[in-house]
This record gives structure tokens, C-alpha cells and sequence, in this order.
């Protein structure tokens, strides 16, 4: 009869572990790198939770700025646990693997948070340029309903988006070498371990992040040229200020998340590209998600106000209960 012939077996060399590589140190550099980013994470968990209490529980900081603020301080908080504590574990392993489902895991969720925030920064310079060339009409414009359809659609296009090309990778065969040269499971370093054809799985990936990412800088763009447009007619240098200062904070987080990952995933590949893209990283992992709550309320009145009257409140009601 027919000879059947056995199908190629796969697996028999199936990457079960990844080990990234990180930033090679010595042990006291290492153990210095594990405290400097313990103080950065809970600095972030306590900066941006501080942010999310302040936002629901106090009505003056009920509008569309802040519910779009607060939803930025939750992706913050995500986008950190998803990398950091890892990041912080090796710095203390002697070996620093991950498992093969967490490494796509990870790199499922940073591409997550990290489109979310893409998308959200856009929406969140449409609200700025409705508050300053329509104020009469803002409150139509960016109604409730409005305001909470942006935010789920922020979180569902980075959902969906990653979805598709992390099912594709998951499908992938990994047999050996399994060294990533990151902190982290990056998307590109992952893709080149695996041993067969990836150019099909590089151009879904190209394909579904490029409009995402060029659509939130193009709408950031647009609008911030309607707003300066404004800005510049208005007649009083106080008026001016006044609606500049509005913009200033979302203005300079835009041109960091945007900058670095430009620089990461947009710059032509040089053969020592990987350490400055480590260097990227780390900005937008680590600290981004730090500087954000700070350059959002640094100078605004409003949060400071709320966050003073809110610490008064606490203190005296330590004072009355003791």
C-alpha cells in the first residue's frame, strides 16, 4: 500500500524559555540598577494612583481633561507592572529567563498600553483643540457619551490591533538559540529567534500598527495646528497664556511618547541600534510613566488645589479622631 510519511516533527526542539539579556553589569551595578527602579516604580504607582483617587472623588475634577487623565494613569500603571517588576527580578537572577507564554504574554500587553496611549494622546489633543477654538460649544462637543466612546475606542484599537499579529507569533516555531538581546520581549528581537520565514508576520505587524500610530500623530498634529491658530489671535498676552498653559503639559508628553518611539521603531537599522533602542525603552517603559503625572500637574491649579484641600481634609480628620 501507500507508505505514509510521518509529519516533520516541530516541537522536538521547542523553545520552552527565553533569556533576555538585558543590560549586562556587575553584581553591585545590578543590585544599585534594583533599587533605583524600585524607587522609580512605586514613585509611578503612587503618582498616578494619587492622580486616579483625586479625579473620582472630587466633582471639580469632573470633565472630559481629566477622565481622559486619569484613564492615561491607569494605561501608566499597567504599562509599568508589565515590564518593570521583571526587569527588576533579573537585575537580582543569575540567569534571566522568562517563560515562553510570559515572554509573549509581556510583549502582548506593552504593545497594548502602548498603542492605548498613542490613541488616547490623540484624543486627548482633540479635546484641547474642542475646549480652545469651540469653548461656547465644548461641552456639546465632548458630552459624556463622547468622551467615554474615545476612551474604549483607545483601549480597543490597541486590543485589537496587537491581537492579531501575537496569535501569528504564538504560531511560530522556536527552536533554539532563545537569547533576547533586551530587557524585555521586544517585538522585533523576539520575531528573529524564531526559525522560519517571518516576513509575512513583520508586514501584518507594519500593516496594522502604521495607520494606528501615523492616524494618532496626524490627529496630535491637526489639531495642535488649529490650536496655535487660536492661540495666536487671541488679542490679550494674558488670554494667550492662559490657553497656552492648557496645552503645555499634553504638548510636552506627546513630544516624548511620540519622539522616542519614532526613534525606536522608525529609524533605519544601524548594527549598534540595539543599545540606544534599549535606551528608548527604558524611557518609555520606566520613565515616561513617572514624569507623566508630574508634568500634568506640575503646573496645574486646579489638581494642586484639590490635592491640598484633600490633605487637609485628611489631617484634620486625624486630628478629630484622635
Amino acid at each position: 500500500g501507500e507508505q505514509l510519511t510521518p509529519p516533520p516533527i516541530v516541537n522536538a526542539t521547542h523553545v520552552t524559555e527565553f533569556i533576555l539579556t538585558g543590560f549586562p553589569n556587575p553584581w553591585e551595578i545590578e543590585i544599585l540598577l534594583f533599587l533605583i527602579f524600585f524607587i522609580i516604580l512605586m514613585a509611578t504607582m503612587i503618582g498616578n494612583t494619587i492622580i486616579i483617587t483625586l479625579i473620582i472623588i472630587d466633582y471639580r475634577l469632573h470633565s472630559p481633561m481629566y477622565f481622559f487623565l486619569c484613564n492615561l494613569s491607569v494605561i501608566e500603571i499597567f504599562a509599568t507592572l508589565t515590564v518593570v517588576p521583571k526587569m527588576m527580578q533579573n537585575f537580582l537572577l543569575e540567569k534571566k529567563s522568562i517563560s515562553f507564554y510570559g515572554c509573549l504574554g509581556q510583549s502582548y500587553f506593552y504593545f497594548l498600553f502602548g498603542t492605548s496611549e498613542y490613541v488616547l494622546l490623540a484624543m486627548m489633543s482633540y479635546d484641547r483643540y474642542a475646549a480652545i477654538c469651540y469653548p461656547l460649544r465644548y461641552s456639546t462637543i465632548m458630552s459624556g457619551k463622547v468622551c467615554v466612546n474615545l476612551v474604549v475606542g483607545s483601549w480597543m484599537s490597541g486590543f485589537f490591533s496587537i491581537l492579531v499579529p501575537t496569535v501569528m507569533k504564538l504560531g511560530l516555531p522556536y527552536c533554539g538559540p532563545n537569547v533576547i538581546d533586551h530587557f524585555f520581549c521586544d517585538s522585533a528581537p523576539l520575531l528573529h529567534l524564531a526559525c522560519t520565514d517571518i516576513s509575512l508576520v513583520e508586514l501584518i505587524d507594519f500593516l496594522v500598527s502604521l495607520p494606528i500610530l501615523l492616524g494618532s500623530l496626524l490627529l496630535t498634529l491637526i489639531s495642535y495646528f488649529y490650536i496655535i491658530n487660536t492661540i495666536l489671535r487671541i488679542p490679550s498676552a494674558t488670554g494667550r497664556q492662559k490657553a497656552f498653559s492648557t496645552c503645555a503639559s499634553h504638548f510636552t508628553v506627546v513630544t516624548i511618547g511620540y519622539g522616542t518611539s519614532v526613534f525606536i521603531y522608525v529609524r533605519p537599522s544601524q548594527a549598534n541600534s540595539m543599545s540606544f533602542n534599549k535606551i528608548a525603552s527604558l524611557v518609555t517603559t520606566a520613565v515616561t510613566p513617572l514624569l507623566n503625572p508630574i508634568i500634568f500637574t506640575f503646573r496645574n491649579q486646579k489638581v494642586q488645589e484639590v490635592f491640598r484641600d484633600s490633605v487637609n481634609k485628611y489631617i484634620k480628620k486625624r486630628k478629630e479622631g484622635d
